[in-house]
């Protein structure tokens, strides 16, 4: 009997630890327990340590989102309702607008001198055209950019081009904004059409509507006097757009179709183009100054 439970017990002890031991009055058996001890406070260390770095790398993360938040959001709440923080989390409709190609067709009311009246591109035909969408009426960059563009019609009437400018509000709204004075938010009497977008087809085909919104991002297309998309500008929400760029562009455009020349970065009228052949181009390159 002693002899069988001396067996039973070595072999217990043997799969405890890969050190042989002799009993001798449970001392061994008192050694062998320590050892495991040991062990598992190894693994519950190298836990703790997996744990503290998964939390390092969760903080780390919400902080830098929080950066980002602190630039959409003014006064505790966000500049848009429901505004997601980073324009990769935007669920953009594929565009039909493609450059080069004839500008994706519209119709629809807009505000014009206090009236509802029906447009459609191909009213434009022979024009060029300035095309952009905004968000919201009542809010805070938009109407900045209508009344900037609205004060300046001129220049752009000049080259033969009109603006229109088009959001996903209905007219009875666009009117309302228009009829608000510009002290109290509003835009005033202004030059150029608000075109309502209501069922959102118009900004989906244009590839600037934003599904988990439910409006359009700060897009502008010109497009030219034969109805093709020449330009592509695209911002997030909080960013205004340029007036005196959008006023190049048209510029550069049209003076490439009258004389097959090709513009330079920053080119201005009055300033020198590029012939597109590989000797012509050297009278341009000739006077770039060397590094």
């Amino acid at each position: 009997m002693q002899s069988s439970l001396d067996s039973s017990e070595e072999l217990s002890l043997s799969s405890l630890s890969s050190t042989s031991y002799t009993l001798d009055g449970g001392g061994s058996l008192l050694y062998a327990k320590t050892s495991m001890s040991v062990a598992g406070m190894a693994s519950l260390r190298s836990a703790a340590v997996c744990f503290l770095a998964i939390l390092f790398t969760v903080i780390n993360l919400f902080s830098t989102v929080s950066l980002e938040e602190a630039c959409h959001s003014f006064g505790g709440g966000q500049v848009y309702p429901q505004e997601f923080t980073k324009a990769s989390g935007h669920n953009i409709h594929w565009s039909k607008a493609q450059i080069s190609k004839p500008a994706p067709d519209f119709t629809g009311t807009a505000v014009v001198d206090g009236e509802f009246k029906e447009f459609k591109l191909s009213d434009f035909k022979g024009k060029y055209l300035v095309f952009f969408f905004y968000p919201l009426d009542f809010t805070f960059v938009c109407p900045t950019e209508i009344i900037a563009f609205s004060d300046r019609v001129k220049e752009f009437k000049a080259l033969n081009a009109e603006v229109i400018a088009c959001s996903v509000d209905s007219p009875f709204t666009h009117l309302a904004w228009i009829n608000t004075p510009r002290k109290q938010g509003g835009l005033g009497p202004i030059k150029i059409p608000l075109l309502s977008d209501l069922t959102h087809q118009i900004s989906k085909d244009y590839g600037v509507y934003l599904e988990d919104l439910g409006h359009s991002l700060r897009g502008l297309f010109i497009i030219d006097d034969k109805g093709k998309l020449r330009q592509i500008t695209m911002n997030d929400l909080p960013v205004g757009r340029s007036v005196d760029e959008t006023l190049r562009l048209v510029q550069a455009f049209q003076y490439t179709d009258k004389h097959g020349e090709v513009c330079p970065a920053g080119w201005k009228p009055g300033g020198d183009t590029i012939i597109p052949n590989p000797e012509d181009k050297l009278k341009y390159f000739s006077k770039v100054d060397e590094l």
